[in-house]
Parts: structure tokens; sequence; C-alpha cells
């Protein structure tokens, strides 16, 4: 194979190679001239050397001997074959003869080598897959195995164990895809193309998935590896010794062989965070190679493995079984480990802690995290509370690491199987049951295509003893396989006639294996699932099992303030409703899936998070193993989407209205109320199409963009949606009476009739006729403008609601009346005027400055941002809908001027005071127009990077606990509050931040130990709630602050009163972390979103309040005019319509 590129396992160094005579197999006399190649691993024969694929391989390891039989022939003989050779002369055969003894030699002595290292011997590596193939152009099928970075190819069974076999291909080179037959897959190589046919479609995807993995192996690299490696230790896997380990546990700090990381997946991320030393590439910096190479193996097995008895030892052909339990023992429970002297006196083993981190002992701090001592315990000193902020303090970057990758690891337990924080740690009820089911063959990704029943096996089933095992027969005595209840991660029940069965059911386990089963009987499937699920699901959880769920399980989870930690909850998926029970308490109420705010994925593939955001709470799911959470994905995507026709099957928002009719009006308040014939004006027919279809599919996700669609197509898509529901807003059942009610001619008895029937009208359509009608009312207000008065409406919308051909004038007199008498027949109160008039004061506030600018366009909010300094020539002109977050603006004066965000760019929305000559970060999702209404003549906003958000960051992921305290330098200012302070200048006050205040005290007058907080009887001088409170970087020099590092701090009453101080810092870092805390307590801990988009600003979700704003027009003067009326009459503008 030579000239093929070199992969990442280095292609060991050729010794001879040349042309030989070979006799063939049968014993012939006639020789066959062949290109002989052999290397430190393998002697191969290939047809020519330009052949990329040997004809015969023999491993140099099987070679017994080396003998001459004759005039320049040899034979090269393994135990069970011999392969004879003719050289071109006798010095020929002698180069030959020596170079094989030497090799064969050389691999003996490193086989030596490998037997003396204690916990056992080099075994082969076992393949990913193997397994019988065709392979076009041989007659008989192939044994073929894919094992690391190469596929290999044996005549048979019986060689493959031999070891001798056909040929192995390097899969740097290779490439994957299906071919047209069905069950056949091609294996690409620049030199030959292997065309392959499995017994199975299942099979086929079964092999196609060993050979992209064997890619995956075959393009990474071994830089990393070699570097570990560099210390002997390391050259062996740290539980079952095998060689060249090339995965590693990065919080244990060993490395271990593929075999025993797939275990090591099984203990959890709490015990065992896995890595490829060869593909994770991201993962190793320079600091976590050094922490390996100090602590590795070595010093790993000195802890975890000191006293393992040799009748418990790993060896290199160990079973899964044993491995399994041996980890358990070792990680899971601390069997073996060597007990730290201070073991069980918690307090002890804290301080040693806080005091090993400082030095550059690695293996005692490994130790006493190993025995218990808490890795976020509280050092003593309030400036720096942790191991973590001690080892920063000490410039002890290793110890920080190990600490950083420890954060979340439990600790070994030897009185229970599972870590005590986690709730189904308990003890599980013992569930019997038996039976046959169908059963495939185990996937390791989800089942996208339908399964046949063809493809089923009948098995008997047992589940016993936390087991389900299943035979070939009810007389076999040995299982063909089983699943352990422990290892049972998800249960999921797929609708009848998914696959070749009516009625299936999917278990997932924790090794990301996922198994299809069976039957024809729907009570019988039932029976099964419910005992399966009584066998993994503990007794706190049993409560999701009371109704038939369609995905249950446990998965890592972060909620409510905890978001520093991940912990694991129990789900259950029953229909649009996601149950949750947590470690904390009871069964949560269920989220709604079809009323969530937002439903997102962020963070990478390795590291996906699924975000959950209702009204009153936002839920983390943590994306720990891949198959079962993208099961879940799925599963949560497809109920929250619309599942009907029908209003009350639609995603819903707060108020149970529809987000696709939310959508629309938002849109149309926003672009259209100034359109000329809104809603009488048809869109073009094929984009109206495609727009319903994409908001019937998803509407959360649809994003209605100026520019990208035309009002008309909008409106066009929302009348459509209104008149195809099947049973019409008003339902067919009252229907007539809405008409009839249209004829009363007395008008206070016509609009109580109006609202008796809105009463008995289904919620969502309630709530979805007070918002549309609330829409139109607006809509008409501006009649001058669009010449859709509340007549006009009527014609259009009423035989759009009631489902007409528009000869009945009844159902437009119905529009017409509630559009007339929206305020009597929707009880619109006055806090709701109230809100409306807010808005809409808001609004044209902000168009009056935009018109004294000269910036004014019809319809618009305009504003001026600038970008990184305030010059003419970085000023940008922007649109500002209601809720325009800071970032979304952010993002789209960056994408205006095509400026690039690279990974650690923190750019971010300013509000600038040049009078107080300070400035204030927006939160990300802060709304911009509030505070465009509040800023004043000597204030503007502009956008430029965050230099210190990286670094407060930094300070976020280390901090520990929930309050700050410390000095600070504090000055009120007297012409706000007049509170006298003995003089004007700054003077030291001790400050505690928490979630709710901020509290200053006058002095310090005690302590509690290990604390550093004030006694509770020192009462606070003053204290603030701390969401009250605007922090602006800087202090105006006339103040004469006594540092360059502070802040300026303004609260607003209730009272609307503003009061507002000043505090400075030290240090640069002290007024970072300051700034830092007030950010994470005012904002819930979400400092910096995790992951921005880069898309252009859409149109938002959330309004201002609870009436969508309305873009006014006019002059000026007559802008002026209608605040003033409005603000004295709120219906002023409504009654000349």
């Amino acid at each position: 194979m030579d000239g093929l590129p070199v992969g990442p396992t280095p292609s060991p160094p050729v010794i001879k190679a040349g042309w030989l005579d070979k006799n063939p197999p049968q014993g012939s006399y006639i020789y066959q001239k062949r290109w002989v190649r052999l290397d430190t691993d393998h002697l191969r024969y290939f047809d020519s050397n330009k052949d990329a694929y040997s004809k015969r391989f023999v491993p140099v390891s099987c070679i017994s001997r080396v003998a001459a039989i004759g005039d320049q022939k040899f034979e090269v003989i393994t135990n069970n074959r011999t392969f004879a050779f003719r050289a071109e002369s006798d010095a020929e055969r002698k180069e030959w003869m020596q170079a094989l003894q030497q090799a064969v030699a050389e691999q003996r002595a490193r086989a030596r080598l490998s037997s003396a290292h204690p916990l056992g011997v080099q075994g082969s590596e076992p393949p990913d897959r193997a397994g019988s193939l065709e392979l076009r152009g041989f007659k008989n099928k192939l044994y073929v195995a894919v094992v690391g970075d190469k596929v290999q190819l044996y005549k048979n069974l019986e060689e493959y164990h031999l070891g001798i076999g056909i040929t192995f291909i390097d899969m740097s080179v290779g490439n994957v895809k299906e071919a047209a037959d069905r069950r056949g897959f091609d294996l690409t190589t620049p030199y030959r193309i292997f065309s392959f046919l499995a017994e199975s479609e299942l099979e086929k995807e079964q092999w196609l998935e060993a050979m992209q993995r064997a890619i995956a192996e075959a393009l990474s690299t071994w830089e990393v590896a070699e570097r570990i490696w560099a210390m002997a230790p390391n050259r062996f896997c740290a539980d079952c010794g095998a060689a060249q380990p090339d995965w590693a546990s990065i919080n244990l700090c060993v490395v271990i062989c593929k075999r025993c990381a797939g275990e090591h997946r099984g203990l959890g991320a709490g015990i065992s965070k896995v890595r490829s030393l060869k593909m994770d590439r991201k993962v190793w910096t320079e600091t976590l190679i050094e922490l390996f190479l100090q602590l590795g193996n070595a010093a790993g097995n000195r802890f975890w493995a000191a006293n393992v008895p040799p009748s418990e030892a790993l060896q290199p052909s160990s079973s899964p079984g044993a491995r399994r339990c041996h980890l358990e023992a070792k990680y899971r429970e601390g069997k073996y480990r060597r007990y730290h002297p201070l073991f069980g006196n918690q307090e002890e083993l804290d301080k040693a802690l806080c005091a090993a981190v400082t030095t550059s002992d690695l293996a005692e701090t490994q130790a006493l995290l190993g025995c218990g001592a808490g890795v976020n315990c509280f050092s003593g000193d309030p400036e720096v509370p942790t191991p973590l902020a001690l080892a920063e303090q000490a410039g002890q970057t290793l110890q920080m690491e190990f600490l950083r990758n420890n954060r979340t690891t439990e600790v070994p337990r030897l009185d229970s199987v599972r870590p005590p924080e986690k709730h189904y740690s308990v003890v599980l009820p013992t569930v019997s049951h038996s039976g046959f089911l169908y059963k495939t063959a185990s996937a390791g990704k989800l089942l996208q295509d339908r399964r046949a029943r063809e493809e089923f096996s009948r098995r008997w089933c047992v589940l016993s003893d936390g087991v389900l095992s299943y035979y070939e027969n009810e007389r076999a005595v040995t299982p063909n396989g089983e699943i352990r209840a422990s290892e049972i991660v998800c249960l999921a029940v797929p609708t009848p006639n998914t696959h070749g069965f009516e009625h299936t059911f999917e278990v997932y386990t924790e090794g990301e294996r996922l198994y299809l089963f069976g039957l024809e009987s729907a009570e019988l499937a039932r029976e099964w699932v419910k005992c399966i699920a009584k066998a993994f699901v503990p007794p706190p959880a049993e409560d999701l099992l009371a109704r038939d769920f369609e995905r249950l399980g446990r998965l890592p989870y972060k909620a409510g303030l905890s978001l520093q930690r991940a912990q694991e909850g129990w789900f259950a998926l029953l229909g649009s409703e996601l149950h949750a029970v947590f470690p904390e308490g009871p069964c949560e109420e269920p989220l709604q899936l079809r009323k969530l705010q937002e439903l997102s994925v962020q963070g990478d593939s390795e590291n996906q998070v699924l975000v959950l955001v209702e009204r009153r709470r936002t839920l983390y799911i943590q994306g720990e193993r891949r198959l079962d959470f993208t099961g879940w994905l799925g599963a949560i995507q497809k109920a929250a989407a619309s599942s009907g026709d029908t209003l009350s099957e639609q995603q819903l928002g707060d108020s149970d209205i529809p987000v696709i009719v939310y959508r629309c009006v938002d849109y149309i308040t926003q672009c259209g109320l100034t359109s000329e014939g809104i809603y009488r004006k048809c869109g073009q027919t094929s984009k109206t199409q495609r727009l319903l279809e994409s908001l019937r599919l998803d509407a959360r996700s649809v994003r209605l963009k100026e520019g990208e669609q035309h009002v008309d197509d909008v409106s066009s898509a929302l009348k459509r949606f209104l008149r195809d529901l099947p049973d019409g807003l008003f339902t067919r059942v009252q229907r007539l009476a809405w008409l009839e009610a249209s004829e009363i001619e007395d008008e206070e008895e016509k609009v109580s009739r109006y609202r008796e029937l809105l009463v008995r009208l289904p919620p969502v359509n309630r709530a979805t006729v007070k918002a549309l009608i609330s829409h139109l009312y607006c809509v008409q207000c501006f009649s001058d403008t669009n010449q859709m008065n509340t007549h006009n409406l009527a014609i259009v919308f009423g035989p759009t609601l009631f489902q007409t051909d528009g000869q009945d004038y009844k159902a437009g007199r119905v529009v017409e009346d509630l559009i007339s008498h929206y305020v009597m027949v929707f009880s619109v109160d006055e806090e709701e005027l109230r809100k409306q008039r807010e808005e809409i004061t808001a609004i044209v506030k902000m168009r009056v400055a935009g018109t004294a600018s000269g910036t004014q366009h019809a319809g618009d909010f305009i504003c001026t941002v600038y970008l990184e300094e305030k010059k003419a020539e970085t000023e940008q002109h922007v649109k500002i809908p209601a809720s325009m977050t800071a970032e979304e603006l952010t993002l789209e004066i960056l994408d205006r001027r095509n400026v690039g965000i690279r990974e650690k760019d923190y750019w971010t929305c300013f509000e600038v005071n040049e009078r107080e000559e300070a400035e204030r970060p927006l939160h990300f999702a802060e709304k911009v127009l509030p505070i465009l209404h509040g800023l004043g003549m000597d204030s503007y906003l502009v956008v430029k990077k965050h230099q210190s958000m990286e670094a407060m960051l930094l300070y976020l992921a280390s901090h520990v606990g929930e309050t700050k305290h410390g000095m600070m330098k504090f000055r009120e200012d007297r012409s706000l509050l007049g509170l006298g302070l003995p003089s004007g200048g700054f003077h030291d006050r001790y400050f505690i931040l928490n979630s709710s205040c901020l509290r200053l005290y006058k002095e310090v007058r005690s302590q509690r130990p290990w604390s550093g907080a004030p006694e509770t009887s020192h009462r606070p001088e003053k204290e603030w709630p701390v969401r009250s409170l605007k922090i602006y970087l800087g202090v105006k020099k006339k103040l004469r602050p006594p540092t360059c590092w502070g802040f300026t701090v303004v609260h607003e009453t209730e009272k609307h009163e503003k009061q507002q101080w000043y505090l400075c810092c030290e240090t640069q870092m002290e007024l970072r972390e300051w700034f830092a805390t007030f950010l994470f307590m005012q904002h819930d801990g979400l400092v910096w979103p995790s992951e921005p988009s880069r898309v252009s600003r859409a149109v938002p979700e959330v309004r201002l309040g609870s009436v969508s704003l309305i873009p006014l027009r006019g002059s000026e003067n007559e802008m002026r005019r209608s605040v003033a009326a409005f603000t004295a009459d709120p219906l002023s503008l409504l009654r000349n319509v």
C-alpha cells in the first residue's frame, strides 16, 4: 500500500519489501510472483507493487518460526498455516529470513514488556462490529471486522480467530454511503470501491454506523495521546491494563481504554466525565495535558486502586459485566481507595483541602476530594471564599483545573449504589413479569424508518430482580441478552402502527443503546410498559405512572435559582404536557408545551441544552446522553407544535390566544395600521399559502420581518386561517345565536346578549375573539389613513369569521357591533385603558423626538445608535419595536455594518450619560424602548465591546454562595437625597448584596466565624431592593473619587423619586466582581446569553403590555395634540372615528 496517506495511527515502518515467488495454498509446483512487504506488525503480499490492498496479511505476532526448505525457498510457519516463498537467490532468501526472524523477536520482546505491566497484559483491540457480509467479486461471504480506524477482511470466522486475513482498509481515506440496493452500501477509497451487502436493512445501518465511527477515529489526531503517554503508567488502561488507551476521565484524571470508557459513561457524568484523547481536541488544553502528566494513572491508582484484591482485578479480556461491577465498586463506592487520615471529619477535610490547593500537591487534593472534602466548601475568608479562589490567589493553575473538573463530581459512598442527592437511589420494588415479545437488534441511533415485521424476532422475555432478560425460547436456560433496570434511562411508546407490529415500545439505556419491542395486543403491550416502568422508576416518581405516557425517563436539568449544578429529575410526556418530579420536592405543575414562550436548543452538538421557558419558570434540560436526549428533543418539539386545525390544538400564548393569531396581529399592528386598504386588499396567493403553512407547522419559530413579508400577505394568511377553522371562531353550535342577536334593536339588550354568548364560547375562542376585535378596534382608529372604518372591516371579517358566502348581512353586523361596543362587550376596564394610554403616549413621544431630529418616517419609531463611539460617521438610525431587546439591537447594528462576531467578542449596547460621566451596559434581555423613553438630552446609546465581560463571567463561574459583602467607599448625592453625611466626601461603608437587597452598614462591629458577614443584631443603616437599582460604571470627576474604579447607583422609589449615590472600589478586579454580582442577582443568574442568535432582528414575541403598540403618523404638532387629548380622555381619539 505504498503511497497511501498516513492516518492517525502511525504507519509501522517497512522493514523489507520486494518480489518473491509464492507457492499457492494447494501446494502446486507452480509459483506465483507476488510483491511482499514486511513491517513491524504484518507480513503482506500483493499482486503488484502498485496495489493498495493486499491479497493476504499475516500478523508478525502469529509467526512461530521461519525455516529454509531448499534452494532459495523458505517457509513462514504459524500455529495453523504455513506460507512458502522462493527468492531469486540464496543471499536474498537469507536477507528475508533474517528480517522475519528479527521482526518476530522484537514482537515477542514487546509482548513480554506488556505482560510485565501490573494490571495485565495487552489484549488485541476488540472490534467495534464484526460479522459476515457479501462483497462484490467474491463467491462466498467474507468475515468483516471494524477495529479502531480500520476495516479488516477475512475469508471466514476461523481465519479471523487465527488473525490471518485478506486485507485491511485504512478509513482515513474511506467514505461510506448507501447503495441502490436496500441492503447494500459502498465503502469507497481513492483506490477501490468495496460494495457490501448485509442481511437486512437494520444490519446495513449498524454497519454504516460502525464504519462512520471508524472514519471519525481515523481523522482524529494522536498528538494529545502521545504527549500523555509520555508518562509510562499512562500507556496502559488505569482499570484493565490494556495498552495504548485512547480515552480518559478528565475529572478522575485517569487514562482508560475504549472498553472501559463505555462502562465509565454508564456511571454518569457525576462520577466520570469521559473524553477521547484523539477526537475531543478542544477539551485538551495545555493545562489539562500537564495535569494528566502530573497525576494520571500513577497517582490515580495509588488512590483509587490502593486495595484491589488480585481476584477482583480487571484484565484486558474481562467481560462488560465484570468491568461494570469493578468500576461501580472502584469509583462510585470507593471500595478500593486509600482512605485519608481525616476521613469522616468533614470540617477537617475541608480545612485540609483549602490548605492543599495553595500548594502543588495535586495527589493530596485528589485524595481529599475522593474522601469527601467539599470542592465548594467555604474557606473562611470572604475575599477568597472557595478552594478554587484560594488556588487562583496562589497561582496554582493545575489545582484550579482539577477543581473545575470536579466541581460536580459526586463523592463515593459505600452505603448506596446511587449518590444521595439523586432521589431515585432508593431501593426499587421487585417487579416480575414474563411472556413472549418480538424484538429487533439493538441500535445506536434513533429509528427513523419503519421496522418491518420480518425484522422482529420472537423472544421469551423475563423481568425479574431488576433485570429484563430475553431468551431464544421459553425452554432456554441462558439468555441471549439482558437489560438491567438500573441502566434504563428512558421508556418510549410510539404511536400504533409505527412499525411492523401494531404496538411497540422502546427502551433506552445508559450505554447509548435502543431496544425495540413489539406486540399485536394493546393490553399486553401496556402491561409490559407499566411493569418495566415500575422496575426502574423510584417510588417518589410513581405519580408519573398514573396515566398512559408517551415517554418516561430521567434527565439532567437545571431550574429556578439552582443553575450552578445540574440535578437529575424524572420526566413524563403526556400529550402536550411535560410532567416532572424533582429531587427537592413533589410532582411539579406540568409544563404546557403548546403554551411555551420559548423552546430552543442551545450549545454545540456535544453539549446540547433544551431550554423551555414558561411565563413563571425556565427549565434547562441537558443532553448528557445523546441518544435518549435526541429522542426527548424530537418528542417535545412535536408535542409543542400545533396538533390539528381547531383553535384549542394550536400553539397558545399566555392568554390562550393562538400564537398564529398573535404573530399576525402583532405584525400588522407594528407595520400595517396605516397601510391603505389593510385587510381589504389580498396578498399574493403563493406567498400567503407558504406563510400559512409555516405558521401552522410551528408558529412559535416563525419571525415575521418587515421587508420579507408584505402586510397584505400576513393579513390574508390570518383571514385564511380564521375562515378555515373546522368549527369556526364562533362555533357551529352558537353561530346562529350570534346572528340572531344582531337583530335586537335595543342597544343595551343587544350588548347584554353578546356578553352572554361570549361567556358560552370555549376559553380559547373567547380569548381569540377579544384579541381580534381589540386589534380591529385599533385598526379603525386610523381609518382616515387606511380607509378601513368599522363598516368596511365588518364587510371583510363578517363572512370570514362566520364562514358564510357574504350574502348574509347579519354576519357583518355582528362584527360591526363588536367593534363599536368593544369596551362594553369585553368589559375593558380602566387598567387596560391606562396601559393602552401609557403605551401610545410612549410611542408618540418617540415619534415626536424622531420628527424633531429629521429622521421620522411614516409608521416608524426611530432612534440614533452609535457603533463603538459617538461620531457622525458611526451613527445608525434604527426602528425600535416595543419589545426589541438590547441583544437584538446590538445584532442589528453589527449586521448593518457587517461586523463579524468572533469568539469572546462580547458586543453590548451601552447607555451613556455624558453629564454623569458614566455608562451602563444593558442586559441582553432588557427592552430598549422604555430606556429610550427615559433618556435625557445628555444621554445616548452606543454598541461596543464589553471589555470586562469575560473576567466577570469567569468570576461568576468560580463564585460560590448567594451573597457578596465587603468594604467600599460611599458618597451620597446630597442634591437629590439631602440625607446629611458629616461631609460631602467619600466614606468607608460595609455592604452586603444578596438576591433581594443591598444593605449598607456604617461599621462592622463583629463577624460570624467562617462567614465574614455582620451579626444579625447589627441593623443596616440603609437598605435598597436590588431589582430597583440601576448600576452605571464611572463616577463624575468633579466629585473627586478616591479611586478610578467606581460606579454610580440610581434607585427609583415607588413614588418615582430618584435617589443616587456613588461607590468606589480599591481595584479594577473588585469593581468587576461587584458589578458582575449585581447583574447576577438582578437577572436570576443569566448574565450573558449562552448562544446569541446571529439572525437579523425578528419581530419580538412579547409585548410591552397587554395591547399591541400602535405606530402613529402625522406632524409633530398633531402628535402633541393627540398625546394631550389621549392623556386627558383615553377615548377621545376613538369617538370621532
